[in-house]
């Protein structure tokens, strides 16, 4: 049976992932391909899936830069529903000979919208709603076939269709969580617009993935890289199933894990009955970031020594691939598509090394959010433990102290660490938040501690709440519960002398600091 699809067009927006993510979530098969994609291309995909729609993507470029991602023109002229989104919605105008300028005032986040036709993909709304924006540029005129659908104080023309073609834009983001009725914008498009069935489930993503695995590995040995998170532990039980006792699992202990984890890490993988190698490389990792302050070259030293460790693994047990548990943020975050910025690099993508011993590097999630991972993990019954553990950073507390990293450093974060998750896990939100977690800023000020003056380091509070990490929103914890965590630390670290609460949204910040 050929599934009803919809494709997404990547201009190189951050969020063209979870516009697919998005789509699935209604239980509808989405793809997404490059934006150079020919109306020839399209047809043939036709053939083995029914390509009911067509999304383009937002992106960081403008209409106007000589090397901005275009997409054929020809593509509007299809006999197949468009809807673009941000860069997208002024890409369609642009090709269509309407005019995009830059705008008098920029709109970051929040912004507010007029309706002033509540059809189509907008109908079923309301006149005024909360959506989420980010541009400079916007649509300012359009040709005489295509008509006006919203407005916000800013951006005369924030929504707008084809009269007689099924082709919309929007200057908004319906696809991120902060706009009020993104989703049920995206279900109009996907139903009423495109008439699409709900025919598509997550079990068929472990059956073409196992498949997948088996037809890349073959009868090889590979060795999977564990963090002891949700995501690399899914990653393994996959390839266990696909190739059985030919994975090793890999437990790389850098020195920058949270307390207990080589304990936790083995508990759960003797339950699995996966066959698990422990590493103990600390010190190999705290010479190589000696000295080293910088955020990008952390992450990079950290990736190169992770890929030094699995190849010498590998050379002894003769293993040819390695399976990481990379999933869709991490690759976006580290800049892996042709249009799209780099915000920062994770050690398990852009700071692998060039060179590497291996045949090739298996990623079975990298396409996933969190959220789904979790979906997945559950339906093949991983422990809870593992399935709902909070995410954290492949390279540890060493991207949670600022600066340069030493032993008495991540000790402090460590112990303020556990002191952050004891407390979260006694008030009883853990289940509402997505992250929870301290930061050791490189940065001392002064306190008074037994009457007298102290001189000692700053600890920062992190708690958010996400679906899927692409946007995030810091946690409102209650002043008692943050009182008690800050009187601890201050307490039990004599060396801290200020604690202090970020309170910033993803974006402008990224949830970890660096």
């Amino acid at each position: 049976m050929k599934l009803d699809t919809i494709l997404v067009l990547d201009l190189g927006g951050q969020y063209c992932h979870l516009i697919a993510r998005r789509i699935r979530e209604q239980q509808v098969y989405s793809e997404i391909i490059q934006c150079n994609v020919t109306p020839k291309e399209i047809e043939t995909l036709n053939k083995k899936m029914n390509v009911k729609g067509l999304v383009l993507s937002g992106g960081p470029s403008s209409v106007y830069m000589k090397n901005s991602p275009k997409i054929d023109s020809r593509i509007l002229d299809l006999n197949i529903p468009i809807l673009g989104l941000c860069y997208g919605h002024q890409l369609i105008a642009y090709l269509s000979h309407g005019r995009v300028n830059r705008g008098k005032k920029r709109e970051y986040g929040i912004t507010y919208v007029t309706l002033d036709k509540p059809v189509g993909v907008l109908k079923n709304l309301n006149q005024r709603e909360k959506v989420w924006m980010s541009h400079e540029d916007m649509v300012f005129e359009l040709p005489e076939e295509y008509e006006i659908l919203a407005h916000s104080d800013s951006c005369p023309i924030a929504a707008y269709r084809h009269k007689k073609r099924q082709i919309y834009g929007l200057q908004w983001h319906p696809e991120v969580i902060h706009t009020d009725n993104g989703t049920q914008i995206l279900k109009n498009y996907i139903f009423d617009i495109c008439n699409c069935q709900a025919n598509w489930k997550t079990e068929e993503f472990v059956e073409k993935t196992i498949k997948e695995i088996k037809e890349i590995i073959g009868n090889k040995k590979a060795i999977s890289a564990l963090s002891g998170g949700i995501d690399s532990s899914l990653a393994t039980l996959l390839a266990s199933k696909a190739i059985g006792k030919n994975v090793n699992a890999v437990f790389v202990d850098h020195g920058f894990m949270r307390e207990g984890e080589v304990d936790f890490v083995k508990e759960v993988f003797k339950e699995l009955n996966v066959k698990l190698t422990l590493i103990n490389a600390k010190k190999r990792f705290f010479k190589a970031l000696r000295g080293i302050g910088d955020p990008e070259n952390k992450r990079i030293i950290i990736g190169r020594e992770f890929i030094a460790v699995f190849e010498e693994v590998a050379r002894n047990i003769k293993a040819e691939y390695l399976i990481q548990g990379t999933i869709y943020p991490d690759r976006i975050e580290s800049g892996i598509r042709n249009n799209s910025e780099k915000i920062k690099t994770h050690h398990n993508v852009a700071g692998i090394p060039s060179k590497i011993d291996f045949k090739g590097i298996v990623e079975p999630l990298k396409d996933l959010y969190k959220d789904e991972v979790r979906k997945i993990a559950e339906t093949l019954e991983l422990p809870r433990k593992i399935v709902w553990r909070q995410p954290f950073p492949g390279p540890g507390l060493a991207v949670r102290v600022t600066g340069e990293v030493t032993e008495e450093k991540v000790d402090l974060v460590r112990k303020a660490d556990k002191i952050v998750e004891e407390e979260i896990d006694k008030s009883g939100i853990k289940r509402k938040l997505w992250q929870y977690f301290a930061v050791l800023i490189d940065t001392k000020s002064t306190g008074v501690k037994g009457d007298s003056r102290a001189y000692g380091y700053t600890v920062a509070i992190r708690a958010v709440e996400s679906k899927e990490a692409m946007t995030a929103s810091f946690a409102k914890i209650e002043y008692d519960v943050l009182e008690i965590m800050s009187t601890r630390i201050t307490n039990e670290l004599p060396s801290v002398t200020r604690v202090v609460f970020d309170i910033t949204h993803k974006p402008p910040a990224t949830i970890e600091w660096e």
